[in-house]
């Protein structure tokens, strides 16, 4: 049963996303409705992501140590960074990343998804967060193609890389908390 959720949590996850890219005009015809709607099947899609990735057993190749979370956590700080350098609304001043990179969420969510691969090494995480690299990559070749042309934000100053900073470390001990009420030890 863990893997039947596991799967239909990512095909609702992809569903969800890539909607608006593959099917522009179904996706419009819901007007505003449709943000709520798109908000309600990613709910559901991690919900069931999170409980068929904890009941789908099958090989592991490799299991956590010191040296693998290690770099698992590393990575993750610098995901958050990147993330949180899109977190401003379309034509907002960004920090000097958010400036260079053109999906710095779909960037920092690709490095997180790839992070949680090298201490995990089971088919259960490599369907995850595999599956979850693969779709951002993925959208970040959809929007590209929808959408050619990109002028990049003007840098906010020092106080957009302060606001940036704080907004990652937040968005981090969030996803830490909830590791933990999952009963998972993100940090070893």
């Amino acid at each position: 049963m863990g893997w039947i959720l596991l799967i239909a949590g990512l095909a609702l996850w992809y569903g969800a996303h890539v909607w608006k890219r593959v099917a522009p005009s179904s996706r419009a015809s819901f007007g505003d409705k449709g943000k709520g709607l798109v908000a309600v099947l990613v709910v559901a899609s991690i919900v069931l992501m999170v409980f068929g990735y904890k009941n789908a057993f099958g090989p592991v190749w490799w299991g956590r140590s010191g040296a693998l979370v290690g770099i698992n956590n590393l990575l993750m700080i610098v995901a958050f960074y990147i993330y949180a350098s899109g977190a401003t609304p379309p034509g907002k001043p960004r920090n000097r990343l958010g400036t260079k990179l053109r999906h710095p969420q779909l960037v920092g969510f690709s490095l997180w998804a790839f992070a949680h691969l090298i201490p995990n090494g089971d088919l259960a995480s490599f369907v995850l967060f595999g599956g979850l690299l693969i779709w951002a990559l993925l959208e970040i070749r959809l929007i590209n193609r929808s959408e050619p042309s990109w002028t990049p934000p003007e840098w906010g100053g020092r106080a957009s890389e302060i606001r940036i900073a704080v907004i990652g470390f937040v968005v981090l001990v969030v996803a830490m908390l909830i590791h933990h009420w999952l009963g998972v030890t993100p940090w070893g």
